[in-house]
């Protein structure tokens, strides 16, 4: 075979300059709550994608911007402590780091809290990334008497130092302008001789990856990086392996604490002189003092505790009032019901000639579209059902709920709400930051069951899923199970609201026993109160939005098409007629409680709802007795535990997996029926 050599000259040299053309990347880093997104929104202009990093639950926010006359791509990570990963959020941070390449990094630092934030600059410059440090939050370090030195601590690192404002776009310009020319920081931290002997050792051992320098890794190795393993184990052979391990523990052997906290603390010293080198601290202005008084009593054991109930007050009025009732009945009645699947079906029946195709996409000529199984417009129909689901009942609730979150995310009382919550929910296996999602869930479970990913780790986001789709009605159940208990008795309310409660206490402890994993430090900077920027809520709302629409409305399509299915070969009816000996032998309810159970798997509250329909001629005459006290209750118990809709089913099986999905919903369909045979039980036993 004959070679062309100026053929494979001539590609090579289009690879070569195709490289070169390519789009940079700009990498954004920074800890949790120092303004990253906000300047990603500013150098972008808007949010383009929002999608999870390949094998994770973690969201990761890409753009582009053009800097110096040249297209860029910039990328927003998660909030992160170190390259040191602690959580799944971390090592997603650390992994963009070590694998992107030709990229500048510009770490957001929040300059009331510079220490921290040098942190991750001495880091950075072990890692050897170019690099631009934004010293974000400069207007309220100022009003805190914080004044930082930015042309010195520039002269110390080697690198742009800009003081922004972030949601005011102040030093935006410089920060584009100074991009392009990003450069490592000269910071260099010399360790301890043992830790230093060690890294002579790993660091000839490591292989280049193209983002992080080879010390870095090494620093990571010998610090106990279990996330690292793999990548030792495609990397290296297995002596090389034994070499590392055995430097490891030779440097281990040489101190009390362990290698990372060593290694941390030593880089830390270097930290602390370099940052009281740039900080000069002065008087405080009084809007600072009074945002100060107000932060604290945030989080008193006391007058936190009015605060608390007043900001859940207003979220649930806002989210489960105003947006799962309010919006959601125009949507679904006046607009949907009442206008657009009549037009729909007109529409259908127009454009298509054929009677037959006609009955199949619209039914019957004449018939409610609820009491035919059209596939397009009929009781589950995809326009009828899935598409009117999915905007009008769910889209309401969603867009009021991220509303809702930015403007917390962004007034900087969002983790208040987790440290004022977190003792209970200690109680759980989780901590307070599982509180959004728990509230959350009684607008709606959907999107709550999103909300776990707030949770650092897989654990807790298991844990969190469970108890969302076991045990937290959303508002409209919530809505049709006040309406029953206002029936019946206090004494029979109070059983159903115990019940339900040491439920979710009980599950929540066992299941922090049994789902292997570890659970998280609760580690939360707690930044100043601050008014939120309607601009920045804007678009972030927008953008999760534009998630919701991409992402999970598709789910509600494909669970309509799975109901319409199952009608059509005959599946509910068998499921209604399989569920009532166990609804009529085990939990003492009527047979026509068995249809309600089997509808709270397309819409939770039309389980409730029907049998508030059984019982509300008997709450209207004053005819309830103390025997039908107890069958409410039991109903209610067991279908606020019963498994999820099939709106967070799907959602539980695109976070979760489906082997924890089909786990989960294995394990509430029994416990359920258990728990409601169980109060039955003991309410006749103690009460009749």
């Amino acid at each position: 075979m004959t070679r062309n050599p100026p053929a494979a000259a001539a590609q090579s040299e289009r690879l070569d300059k195709e490289l070169r053309e390519a789009p940079r990347t700009v990498i954004l880093v920074g800890n949790p709550n120092v303004g990253k997104s906000v300047l990603f929104g500013a150098l972008t202009g808007k949010y383009v994608t929002v999608s999870n990093y390949p094998g994770t639950t973690v969201e990761v926010t890409r753009g582009s911007a053009v800097l110096d006359g040249s297209p860029w791509n910039v990328m927003d990570t998660p909030g992160t402590n170190g390259l040191t990963p602690m959580s799944e959020d971390e090592q997603v941070t650390r992994d963009i780091l070590l694998w992107e390449r030709d990229y500048a990094c510009l770490q957001v630092c929040d300059t009331k809290n510079l220490r921290r934030g040098l942190l991750i600059t001495a880091q950075l410059a072990e890692a050897g990334v170019p690099m631009v440090l934004a010293l974000n939050m400069a207007d309220e370090a100022a009003s805190r008497g914080f004044q930082v030195d930015a042309p010195r601590l520039a002269a110390v690192l080697g690198v742009e130092v800009v003081p922004t404002v972030a949601v005011e776009r102040k030093g935006l310009a410089q920060i584009q302008a100074a991009l392009p020319g990003a450069r490592p920081a000269k910071l260099s931290v010399r360790y301890d001789q043992a830790i230093e002997e060690a890294l002579a050792v790993v660091t000839p051992l490591m292989r280049e990856t193209g983002g992080l320098s080879t010390r870095s890794l090494a620093l990571m190795i010998l610090g106990g990086d279990d996330s690292l393993r793999a990548h030792l184990e495609a990397t290296l052979a297995p002596a090389e392996r034994e070499q590392v391990e055995e430097a490891r523990r030779r440097a281990a052997s040489r101190y009390p604490e362990s290698l990372r906290f060593v290694i941390s603390k030593q880089r830390l010293a270097v930290v602390d002189r370099l940052h009281d080198q740039v900080v000069v601290r002065g008087a405080r202005s009084a809007a600072s003092d009074l945002g100060r008084k107000l932060g604290s009593w945030s989080t008193h054991p006391i007058l936190g505790v009015p605060i608390l109930a007043g900001v859940l007050f207003a979220c649930y009025e806002f989210v489960g009032v105003f947006g799962a009732k309010v919006a959601v009945d125009f949507l679904e009645n006046q607009i949907f019901y009442d206008r657009l699947v009549p037009w729909f079906e007109a529409a259908v029946r127009f454009l298509v000639p054929w009677k037959a195709a006609q009955e199949f996409l619209a039914g019957p000529a004449g018939v409610p579209f609820r009491e035919h199984g059209g596939f397009l417009v009929g009781r589950y129909g995809l326009f009828s059902m899935g598409l009117s689901y999915g905007m009008a009942i769910v889209l309401p609730i969603v867009a009021t709920f991220f509303v809702t979150f930015s403007l917390l995310e962004d007034s900087g009382y969002l983790p208040r709400l987790a440290v004022m919550m977190n003792k209970l929910f200690k109680r759980m296996g989780l901590n307070g930051k599982a509180v959004l999602p728990m509230v959350l869930g009684l607008g709606c479970d959907t999107m709550a069951t999103m909300t776990a990913r707030i949770m650092e780790t897989r654990k807790e986001r298991v844990i969190v899923t469970l108890l969302l789709a076991l045990g937290v009605p959303c508002s409209a159940q919530l809505a049709v199970v006040f309406a029953m208990l206002a029936g019946v008795s206090a004494a029979a309310a109070a059983w159903f609201a115990a019940t339900i409660v040491m439920v979710l206490f009980l599950v929540g402890w066992l299941a922090a026993k049994v789902i292997p994993g570890r659970g998280s430090d609760f580690v939360l900077e707690l930044p100043p109160l601050r008014v939120p920027q309607l601009g920045n809520v804007a678009v972030k709302t927008l953008a999760r939005i534009e998630w919701y629409l991409r992402e999970a409305l598709p789910l509600f399509i494909a669970g309509t098409l799975l109901l319409y299915v199952l009608d059509r070969v005959g599946g509910i009816a068998w499921l209604e007629q399989a569920a009532a000996p166990v609804v009529v032998g085990v939990l003492d309810l009527p047979r026509q409680a068995a249809s309600a159970f089997i509808l709270g798997f397309l819409r939770r509250d039309y389980a409730a709802a029907g049998l508030f329909l059984h019982y509300e001629p008997f709450v209207k005459a004053g005819t309830m007795t103390r025997a039908m006290e107890v069958e409410v209750v039991v109903a209610l118990v067991t279908i606020t535990l019963f498994i999820p809709c099939i709106a967070n089913f799907f959602m539980i099986l695109k976070e979760r997996g489906w082997k924890t999905s089909l786990a989960i919903l294995g394990f509430i369909l029994p416990f359920s029926v258990g728990v409601g045979a169980t109060v039955n039980q003991l309410m006749r036993w103690l009460w009749l």
